[in-house]
């Protein structure tokens, strides 16, 4: 009885931590809205686009936080979360890279990463295995880049405050593409090692 109730709770849909990353991927075209405005004709909404990314990395530590708390962890909070922090990188990336705050090469060094990860997640696939779990050194590594966006973007503007974010964002980004890449790299030799395996028992 308690193996089906463990497994009950493995496939809820509508759970506390789920909602909180469906919320999530709902901000994501908000968040994009907001920062691109000025491109368009619009007044500058740095300030509510920043409200978006803090209440979005909130709801990032809660949901795995209550999901592990009320064993609420589920298959597609699994798929939800990890969406949510590319999706969130994304369309930072793209918002960034269209107003010049990030310089076109870091745009293409992370974009990158994001392409040997798909391709290894379709290898994956190809051989029977679902895709990787995010591990701690990918979650730094999102946490170092969800800390150094709202930075740079606050660093587009006159003043000490901006001149101090400009310091304090470019050194998250630093580190955060660093451990982006060394993950990246990590999952490329598990997947290699897995499609291995199987080569041997074949």
């Amino acid at each position: 009885m308690e193996v089906q109730e463990t497994r009950v709770q493995t496939d809820r849909v509508l759970t506390i931590p789920n909602i909180l990353s469906m919320a999530r991927l709902v901000g994501v075209p908000l968040f994009l809205w907001l920062i691109l405005r000025p491109e368009f004709g619009g007044p500058k909404s740095d300030g509510w686009a920043l409200l978006v990314l803090a209440l979005s990395g909130i709801s990032d530590y809660l949901d795995g936080k209550l999901a592990r708390r009320w064993n609420q962890v589920s298959s597609l909070g699994r798929l939800l979360d990890p969406a949510a922090d590319r999706l969130y990188i994304l369309s930072t990336l793209v918002g960034l890279t269209w107003r010049e705050i990030l310089p076109l090469w870091l745009t293409a060094v992370l974009l990158a990463r994001e392409l040997v990860l798909l391709v290894m997640v379709g290898i994956l696939r190809r051989h029977g295995y679902p895709p990787p779990q995010v591990n701690f050194l990918g979650k730094a590594a999102t946490f170092n880049l969800m800390y150094a966006f709202p930075l740079l973007l606050l660093s587009d503007g006159s003043g000490w405050i901006s001149s101090l974010a400009a310091i304090f964002g470019w050194a998250f980004a630093g580190w955060g593409t660093t451990l982006y890449w060394w993950a990246g790299v990590l999952y490329v030799v598990q997947v290699r090692r897995l499609v291995r395996a199987d080569a041997l028992t074949d």
